[in-house]
């Protein structure tokens, strides 16, 4: 299995920090926040990781992650020159995924559960994962019956659960596929819900409920609780982060791409 690290985006909400810098570099306690992801995939065993960045700061996640050996990774970079919606990292990211599965995370979302086995436990169709929350108005929800997903949708008015879908993802390789045949929404976005949805028409989606913390770290207090999480976890990818030198030859090995829009 591959794992996509989805990192674009300008970060309006955290102005005037992200005027300077991606979101997903502003620091989360000790670690920059792209540590946290790229952990969650780390330690379930995937070790191929894209990161898809926006043009202008694609310099800085190269500069600070390299080519992934300081990780025992190897990563890749894609340049998303306009955010168009999720489910867009898969039209991005299509040749990286080739024939695997993947695993997509947000690079904003931090989490205390291991997905080690619902990742290596993986077969076929797709999994997403959901948490109780008491605004699920605000996100992706997903509706549950004797442990089967009902219904997916995106931000209703009139939610049908409390079940919030969080930022992380697994697929089968037919996503790459029904991506490439997804439509924009009507505000102009390929939406992962509706690429959920696709997957629940055909009865290959499946949810797991979270238990431990989930936090989306795009508002100022939720980078607040982020840190605080992060530190009473002992989250983040250990060591000596002080200690990680990129060293140049190692450049040479990293895989860019800009790639225009799908």
């Amino acid at each position: 299995m591959k794992g996509i690290i989805l990192a674009g985006g300008s970060g309006t909400r955290l102005h005037p920090l992200t005027q300077v810098t991606s979101k997903q570099l502003l620091p989360v306690y000790d670690q920059p926040m792209i540590y946290y992801p790229l952990n969650t995939l780390l330690k379930a065993g995937i070790k191929d990781i894209l990161i898809i960045v926006a043009p202008e700061r694609s310099g800085d996640f190269l500069n600070l992650l390299g080519s992934g050996k300081q990780f025992g990774a190897r990563i890749a970079y894609e340049v998303q020159d306009k955010p168009e919606g999720l489910a867009q990292a898969f039209k991005i990211g299509a040749d990286f995924i080739g024939k695997d599965s993947v695993a997509m995370i947000l690079g904003d979302n931090i989490f205390t559960d291991d997905f080690t086995d619902s990742i290596q436990s993986f077969k076929t169709g797709a999994k997403v994962f959901a948490k109780r929350v008491h605004d699920p108005e605000r996100f992706g929800v997903i509706e549950m019956k004797d442990g089967r997903v009902i219904s997916v949708e995106e931000k209703p008015k009139v939610p049908k659960s409390d079940l919030a879908q969080v930022g992380f993802y697994i697929y089968d390789n037919k996503v790459v596929e029904f991506a490439k045949n997804l439509a924009p929404s009507a505000r102009g976005e390929y939406e992962i819900v509706d690429l959920n949805n696709h997957y629940l028409k055909i009865g290959e989606l499946s949810a797991e409920e979270l238990k431990g913390q989930w936090i989306d770290a795009g508002t100022f207090e939720s980078l607040h609780k982020a840190s605080v999480v992060a530190r009473e976890y002992k989250l983040g990818i250990t060591g000596k982060i002080s200690d990680i030198k990129i060293k140049m030859n190692e450049l040479k090995n990293v895989d860019i791409k800009i790639k225009e829009e799908v």
